[in-house]
């Protein structure tokens, strides 16, 4: 049962960022609210995805809207991701990782598989943007963010917000976000 009062928006490193999630086992009335949440998060954040880590839970679910908004929102519960085409770098943002943005190299094409909220598996295939999103919010259900795909080069770039990031969460600061 996740605690709807518990959910926020989540700042690297704190550890459900860092963790590989869990299966979601039901879909029930619980995971549709938390989904809810999850979406209110992202348009607020202005955001066009955010996984369940980045909304502190644990758990294998991402929503993505390339217009940033709930109408247009998928679900995708329990992914699985097939990953094709050109390998390309594109500028990325993160709500979990603020006031950085930096080039990720990633395939140019996805394949997910995955179940919406009515527990039903549906297929859909990416390209372009939509791919590169699905792969990022992919990445947060196996403990991975933007922080771990940068280059050194970039990372030394953004040392300074990084380093920001990881004292905000030692002064309990990141947590109140």
């Amino acid at each position: 049962m996740i605690d709807l009062d518990k959910c926020r928006l989540t700042f690297w490193p704190e550890p459900v960022l860092l963790e590989k999630a869990q299966e979601v086992e039901k879909i029930d009335d619980n995971i549709r609210a938390f989904v809810d949440k999850m979406l209110d998060i992202m348009v607020e954040s202005n955001g066009i995805g955010l996984a369940a880590p980045q909304a502190n839970a644990g758990l294998r679910i991402f929503v993505v809207s390339l217009n940033a908004d709930k109408e247009h929102a998928r679900v995708f519960i329990n992914p699985e991701l097939k990953l094709s085409g050109e390998v390309t770098g594109m500028q990325e943002g993160c709500l979990s990782v603020p006031d950085i943005n930096t080039k990720i190299e990633r395939p140019s094409k996805a394949v997910i598989s995955a179940a919406n909220l009515e527990g039903e598996r549906f297929t859909l295939d990416a390209e372009g943007l939509l791919a590169k999103c699905l792969q990022h919010e992919n990445d947060h259900l196996n403990g991975k963010t933007i922080v771990e795909r940068m280059s050194r080069m970039s990372k030394l770039r953004h040392k300074s917000q990084i380093d920001k990031l990881k004292a905000d969460l030692i002064s309990g600061q990141g947590s109140n976000g």
